[in-house]
């Protein structure tokens, strides 16, 4: 079987270069009844080690303030999630079905290689970044999953770099399949010395877009008032609600449409308005929300959050929706607004297929960096280059 798309292998060595993990992914799905498992493989050196043993963290955080604020007593980063394991002497309790990325992963890193794997409860937020200003340094606040390999005697002992690995993931969500309902809403308001009421109604032809994508807002005005309506504003909002000691919430337009379409009394409107959101047209907007960062990678905005029911939003972090406004402005400073709700999320790469189905066929990883630079003798068939992202099937020309 050939797949038509390429599977990554990340790499990623300790500055000594005597602990190398690999990652088949970093992008890990929120499939709603169950999360993706976060498995990799350790390369180790025995003979550095010693005595020590290998351990690998997985944390998930919510950092709410700039790095460089942090102070010894004060940490304006608080811990959602955290899972240590041991991966090397390796424990019978904690050995777990290898999957079939991580068996060739071993065969071919030989006996020095050990599986390890993780599994992301599925209350635990999606992988959100505030966008920082110009200004900003150091780590930008949201929502981050880390994972973290190193060496040491016991799991509480202090970390250093030279023999440690740090590599970013995120936890994302991709679109269902199915679209719900068409969204509508409409309300009719009366003013001062007018019998009748002014009537405004909106809908969207459907109710879950795709980052990227174009929203067609259906916008009908039925004007029965005395009341000249002078434009109409169309905008969808991004609003993100900060869950920690308190709720607060944060709204930002992230595309807005200004039309001068008049409205006579004992008149009508319909008419299709369209907005594309996108991260482009709003790079310096700080603290809008985006989907996890990446260092070296770009982003787009963040998607909607899926509530799971019985979840706890105080676990949440952020929670992100939007909404499309339609305010009617009429004459001597009256207005009428509507708002809908609909849902912006990633398109899945794999549709209707699994992950499953893009790993087998071949019986051979092909890594197609050069440069090799650990310490070992690379296997055969392997040219590595220090943290690059490694192409499974080198045959074919699209990269997932």
């Amino acid at each position: 079987y050939f797949s038509p798309f390429s599977l990554r292998v990340f790499k990623k060595s300790s500055t000594n270069n005597k602990l190398t993990l690999y990652l088949g992914n970093r992008d890990f799905v929120d499939h709603l009844d169950h999360v993706d498992p976060v498995e990799g493989v350790l390369l180790v050196d025995p003979q550095y080690l010693k005595e020590r043993k290998v351990f690998v963290t997985l944390t998930c955080a919510f950092r709410y303030g700039r790095e460089d604020l942090d102070v010894l007593v004060v940490s304006f980063r608080k811990v959602l999630y955290f899972r240590a394991l041991q991966a090397y002497p390796p424990l019978p309790e904690e050995t777990k079905p290898v999957s079939h990325l991580q068996e060739k992963l071993l065969k071919k890193l030989g006996p020095n290689a050990y599986p390890f794997s993780f599994t992301i409860p599925q209350n635990l937020p999606c992988s959100v970044t505030l966008q920082p200003g110009p200004e900003d340094t150091g780590k930008a606040c949201g929502v981050d999953y880390e994972l973290q390999a190193f060496c040491a005697k016991t799991v509480e002992e202090k970390v250093h770099s030279r023999n440690s690995v740090h590599l970013l993931i995120r936890k994302v969500q991709y679109a269902p399949e199915k679209d719900g309902p068409q969204p509508m809403v409409e309300t009719s308001r009366s003013f001062l010395m007018s019998e009748r009421a002014l009537h405004l109604e909106a809908s969207l032809d459907k109710g879950l877009y795709y980052h990227g994508e174009a929203i067609s807002v259906n916008v009908h005005v039925s004007n029965y008032s005395t009341k000249t309506v002078k434009k109409l504003k169309i905008s969808v909002r991004q609003y993100a609600d900060i869950c920690l000691f308190t709720t607060a919430q944060y709204k930002c337009s992230v595309a807005q449409v200004e039309a001068e379409d008049q409205v006579s009394p004992s008149s009508t409107l319909c008419k299709i308005y369209t907005l594309t959101p996108t991260l482009n047209a709003n790079r310096e907007k700080r603290g809008l929300a985006l989907d996890g960062r990446l260092k070296h990678e770009d982003t787009n905005l963040a998607s909607s959050t899926i509530m799971k029911e019985g979840s706890d939003k105080d676990t949440m972090g952020i929670l992100v929706s939007y909404r499309v406004r339609v305010k009617a402005v009429v004459s001597r400073g009256g207005y009428v607004t509507v708002k809908i709700q609909l849902i912006i999320l990633v398109v899945s790469v794999f549709s209707n297929m699994s992950m499953s189905q893009f790993v087998g066929g071949r019986n051979s990883l092909d890594f197609c960096q050069n440069n090799y630079k650990d310490s070992f003798a690379a296997p055969e068939g392997f040219k590595f280059k220090v943290f690059e992202l490694l192409r499974y099937d080198t045959y074919c020309t699209h990269t997932l």
